[in-house]
């Protein structure tokens, strides 16, 4: 018998060290038109907060890419939330809050301190990743895109995005704005409080689409806790609960209010 020789290939491995000193690193409106995508994501050398995944090094092999991140030990909010496999425990109401908390800072951060500001564009719960103690750090930047410069009120942009997610008058215009990312972090927080997809083809028709689902909900306040996750077992203060609903609906609401 004639055995075939396997060949294995080795890339080199080359660690970041761009840092954080505005004298020293390199513009973040450079980096984001390095290489197209592979660019952008080496944005996350630039912007470093305790919430999004650090990047620590990275292979260019030719037109093969290799990007290493932080080891994040408890995979993503959507391994927890979305596809809870059997024997495992749902996340408890102080969980949910607390990665809830903790996503809406990075977007606060890539917002109101990166400079220039980004703006993430893909803010769903496989993206938002959870170290041991369930900590959030945002990853994945290959959408983001710097936001409006030079005193305009939106970039324009081709829309893209994970359907569902996505602000219908981003979806329309193509006007992209920090709103957008707004919006998305509102179908994120309303799939921590209920447990249920944005979108999830397995329901009955009217619980296809959250949204749609939860609009009538969101006018009735004895209908509140029909919202919340039955995984919860109702072990949740009310008070935190109509809180955690009244955030979400004002980031979902159609007119994207550039205040909150």
């Amino acid at each position: 018998m004639r055995m075939k020789r396997r060949t294995a290939r080795c890339a080199s491995f080359k660690p970041l060290s761009l840092g954080c000193d505005r004298s020293k690193r390199r513009n973040i409106s450079q980096v984001f038109t390095l290489e197209g995508g592979f660019g952008r994501v080496l944005t996350l050398s630039l912007v470093q907060h305790y919430n999004l995944v650090k990047l620590i090094g990275y292979s260019a092999d030719g037109d093969q890419r290799l990007l290493v991140n932080e080891f994040m030990a408890s995979e993503s909010l959507e391994n927890h939330l979305l596809d809870l496999r059997p024997g495992k425990e749902p996340l408890d109401w102080t969980a949910r809050m607390k990665i809830a908390s903790g996503a809406a800072k990075g977007l606060e951060y890539l917002h109101d301190v990166a400079d220039p500001q980004i703006i993430y564009r893909d803010f769903k719960a496989s993206n938002i990743l959870l170290d041991e103690d369930f900590n959030p750090k945002l990853s994945d930047f290959g959408l983001a895109k710097l936001g409006p410069a030079g005193g305009k009120e939106h970039a324009s942009t081709r829309v893209t995005g994970t359907y569902g997610y996505c602000a219908p008058e981003y979806q329309m215009t193509g006007q992209l704005t920090k709103m957008s990312d707004v919006y998305s972090f509102g179908v994120v927080f309303l799939e921590i409080i209920s447990g249920r997809r944005v979108i999830d083809m397995s329901r009955p028709t009217e619980g296809q689409n959250l949204i749609l689902w939860a609009a009538p909900l969101f006018k009735d306040r004895s209908q509140f806790t029909a919202i919340a996750d039955p995984w919860l077992g109702g072990k949740y203060p009310k008070k935190s609960l109509y809180q955690a609903l009244a955030i979400a609906a004002m980031c979902i609401q159609e007119e994207a209010d550039s205040d909150l």
